[in-house]
């Protein structure tokens, strides 16, 4: 089982192509481009951390849809500024808006919004975070995990570090 942490999917706004240059022609590419690269790294027994703005402008029907053919025995959402009622309705495994977790003796601070400063920062914790769009520099410890800085898939915890050490090389 893998752990895998995205944010800023967007899924049903045709708007955010333009907003942040993505590479799809509509709405509807952008949509099943994402979910194929969702589904292309988790696997069925993997846990998915989403970040927040997982859909806007994107109707009730559509967005279930969407959820169905997402794969993860467990999908948390960290809730976004864009996360309303019908996104909140899907069967997440849970919802909240600030979380913390340790994977292997490392503590990560999940949070929608990019923090300056978090729990145990000084001690080697690190935050997640979506909402810039991968348009703020990650600060040590801070890392963007939302789909416009990962090729619009999740990420893996070990790929986060590695990221993070190339940046700080």
């Amino acid at each position: 089982m893998t752990i895998w942490f995205t944010a800023d999917h967007h899924f049903g706004h045709a708007n955010i192509i333009r907003f942040c240059g993505r590479p799809f022609a509509d709405a509807g590419e952008m949509d099943e481009a994402m979910v194929e690269r969702w589904n292309s790294v988790v696997g069925m027994r993997d846990e998915v951390w989403h970040l927040g703005d997982f859909a806007h402008r994107c109707g009730p029907n559509q967005q279930a849809e969407i959820f169905r053919r997402l794969r993860g025995r467990s999908i948390h959402l960290i809730r976004g500024n864009h996360d309303r009622k019908n996104t909140l309705l899907l069967p997440w495994s849970s919802i909240q808006d600030y979380a913390e977790i340790h994977i292997s003796g490392q503590m990560l601070v999940m949070f929608h919004y990019a923090l300056r400063a978090w729990n145990k920062s000084h001690r080697g914790s690190l935050c997640l975070h979506g909402h810039s769009h991968g348009r703020l520099p990650n600060l040590p410890g801070s890392y963007d995990v939302g789909v416009d800085a990962w090729d619009f898939k999740p990420a893996s915890l070990d790929e986060i570090v590695v990221k993070s050490n190339a940046d700080t090389s």
